[in-house]
């Protein structure tokens, strides 16, 4: 029995399907006729499936857009790419109309691909990701404003606290320590609010992100995640990444470290350690026509409670943090040194399911159009 007689009304529910999708979907053909459009693609192109279906998509978007040349290329390379930050606003389309692609060849009939449009979402992260890097530069100037301004007079204050701790009674003793360790920890806090006014270039070079990832995993596991399941996917066939290996090690301590205290001491409380290669991503430069492509993914996983929604969007920015006592400079230092090589990092969170996704581009001399790597998947 087929499975069309099996369940004879699989045409209408996989229609109803992509009706529901809250996303543009389109299908254009050999011809470049738009051959299907859900009701959010009518909805997005002003005009009706049929009057669609009549006309080539070039019609329909702005002259000489990136869509044309990603159908092409997708035709071409009969896999699936993405692309982020297109514009396609036009008299027709209307004004700031920035979305995202994703374009992939149909296998069961040549020549035909399926556009899905995203108008926020990567694109919104990428926005974020310039934000977080802007907030970082103002910590920049705030630390040396700290460093220089702040760190002296602590000085003072720890010395004094000193000398009067040798001449008061013991009732006030407990006084004196006080001061001496809050003076400490207000200048351990700019010590680490000076690592964001370091912009000396790094020493990078091609890196082997599993061997980084091992190593910060033996790392947690001798310490703050020796009770946490840790588990890998990998793929092996990774290009090297173009990297600083100390500061890649600094990420994902701090990612894993997040990750295990999420978690906390749940007995079934798992981080997971995922690397992947995305061939399609890419990343348009501000203020020019270049696009950087980011095609390795490396992801921390966990299944701790969750970020609350009113915080993720703020998540990387300075002085946030979920914690009692943070001081909400880990994950912005993380922003900062992914930004510094040329990649960003989000996250994604509900409830059980927690991914911090660093997207970062391959060492110097591999192209997307590479035939690295080969495996499954990645034809």
């Amino acid at each position: 029995m087929t499975e069309k007689a099996a369940n004879p009304n699989a045409p209408d529910l996989a229609l109803a399907v992509l009706n529901a999708i809250q996303n543009p979907v389109i299908m254009v053909d050999g011809a470049g006729l738009m051959s299907f459009a859900n009701w959010e693609a009518e909805s997005f192109f002003g005009a009706s499936a049929g009057y669609l279906a009549r006309h080539n998509i070039a019609s329909v978007i702005p002259f000489g857009s990136p869509l044309l040349t990603l159908i092409d290329q997708v035709r071409e390379r009969r896999a699936p790419v993405s692309e982020y930050r297109v514009d396609l606003s036009s008299p027709r389309l209307g004004a700031d109309k920035l979305v995202d692609l994703y374009v992939a060849p149909v296998t069961t009939d040549p020549g035909s691909v399926v556009v899905v449009i995203q108008e926020r979402s990567m694109a919104d992260k990428i926005d974020r990701q310039l934000t977080h890097r802007a907030a970082a530069r103002s910590v920049t100037g705030l630390a040396s404003m700290l460093a220089h301004e702040i760190k002296n007079p602590l000085s003072g204050i720890r010395g004094a606290a000193q000398l009067l701790e040798t001449s008061v009674i013991d009732e006030d003793r407990a006084l004196t320590r006080l001061i001496c360790d809050e003076t400490d920890r207000i200048v351990s806090l700019v010590d680490r609010m000076e690592v964001f006014s370091d912009e000396r270039p790094v020493d990078r070079v091609p890196i082997n992100i599993h061997s980084v990832l091992d190593h910060v995993k033996a790392v947690a596991k001798a310490g703050f995640a020796r009770h946490i399941k840790i588990t890998e996917l990998y793929d092996p066939s990774l290009p090297p990444v173009y990297a600083n290996r100390d500061q890649l090690v600094q990420v994902f301590l701090n990612l894993i470290k997040n990750a295990a205290e999420a978690v906390g001491d749940r007995d079934e409380g798992e981080i997971q350690l995922t690397t992947a290669y995305r061939p399609g991503i890419r990343l348009s430069v501000a203020g020019t026509r270049e696009k950087i492509s980011l095609p390795l993914e490396f992801c921390v996983h966990d299944n701790g409670p969750g970020v609350p929604a009113d915080l993720l969007p703020h998540l990387f920015d300075p002085f946030i943090t979920t914690k009692t006592n943070g001081s909400g400079l880990g994950l912005a230092l993380v922003a900062k040194i992914i930004g510094g090589h040329g990649g960003i990092v989000e996250c994604d969170s509900q409830a059980n399911r927690t991914t911090f996704r660093v997207l970062m581009p391959a060492s110097r001399g591999i192209s997307e159009d590479d035939d690295f790597p080969k495996t499954k998947g990645h034809d």
